[in-house]
């Protein structure tokens, strides 16, 4: 079933999902069970699996030389989300980056995905990679999330890359994006960021995951100024609990977030990780509350491998 479809039907209850990350390379996908298992007890109905895209590693050969090559430590993806909806009929959204594929690679993928019964597909630009100061796109692939919202959709239209195909079957992928409520940190402004995120709707985007954030009224206020923009599709806040204290220097850093000097203040009277993770999942019970008092439609929980603080603030909300 498609995402904004299980919104629907939820008839304005707020629901619970979560975004996992694929295994490391080598991993047995038991172990990623055993994070979801407990989970289950909050029936989610669609759990986001993330992609990421190659690294470059240089290894030592021999004489001394280093020789380039390229490497991906959660590959999987795929695989991982017809893994969940086997075993726990669950939908899955995939997500589908920009970076590391070309235009045919995200076509075969998006293929498989069709194959597999796979509805969803949440659409992002990614990271460039950590010897790249700037995102670069692959020779033949998409420098923007935009682009690849224009081949899902040519594909929902039976519009595909080898235009000689006879009769090529359509797609029925219901899309997803990306928003971010302090904007995208590639964005001079916020204005803009949304003008660029009301063009991907227009283009047929049907709803939004927010970044991460700790300040409700930061997403409050993104969603007031997409609805005055004309972006009126669900925007589904997207949330974390703080679990460590070296989060309160990396979260802002990677993902381009603010933490509330509230938090911040009361994290730094923690005196260790133990009570540093208590303290992000009772302001995390005391946010995710305020959300569903607001009639959110889904809180969305970046678990990032770790299940056990998710469960404990899903088990005092649902």
């Amino acid at each position: 079933m498609k995402v904004v479809d299980h919104l629907k039907n939820a008839n304005g209850k707020t629901l619970f999902s979560l975004e996992i990350l694929p295994p490391l390379k080598g991993e047995n996908i038991k172990n990623l069970f055993s994070n979801i298992d407990p989970l289950m007890e909050f029936k989610p109905p669609f759990i986001d699996v993330t992609y990421h895209r190659e690294e470059y590693v240089y290894r030592k050969k021999e004489g001394g030389l280093l020789e380039k090559s390229t490497t991906r430590k959660r590959p999987g993806t795929v695989g991982i989300c017809a893994a969940i909806q086997n075993h726990y009929k669950v939908d899955t959204v995939p997500h589908i980056i920009c970076g590391g594929f070309s235009k045919e690679e995200t076509e075969n993928a998006l293929i498989d995905l069709h194959f597999l019964g796979v509805d969803n597909v949440l659409l992002l630009q990614g990271d460039a990679i950590k010897s790249e100061s700037r995102f670069v796109p692959e020779p033949d692939g998409h420098r923007y999330a935009s682009d690849l919202i224009q081949q899902v959709v040519n594909m929902n239209m039976g519009v595909y890359l080898d235009d000689e195909l006879t009769g090529p079957a359509p797609t029925s992928f219901c899309i997803g994006v990306a928003g971010y409520p302090e904007k995208h940190f590639n964005a001079p402004n916020l204005k803009t960021d949304l003008k660029y995120l009301k063009l991907k709707v227009d283009m047929g985007a049907q709803y939004v995951v927010t970044q991460m954030f700790f300040s409700n009224q930061k997403y409050f206020e993104f969603v007031d100024r997409c609805r005055e923009a004309g972006i009126n599709v669900p925007i589904i806040p997207g949330i974390k609990p703080l679990t460590g204290k070296a989060q309160l220097t990396i979260l802002p850093k990677t993902f381009h977030i603010d933490i509330p000097e509230e938090l911040a203040d009361e994290a730094e009277k923690c005196k260790d990780n133990t009570s540093l993770k208590e303290l992000g999942i009772e302001w995390c019970i005391q946010q995710s509350k305020e959300l569903i008092k607001n009639g959110v439609p889904t809180l969305h929980f970046y678990s990032m491998g770790k299940s056990d603080p998710i469960y404990r603030i899903a088990k005092e909300l649902f």
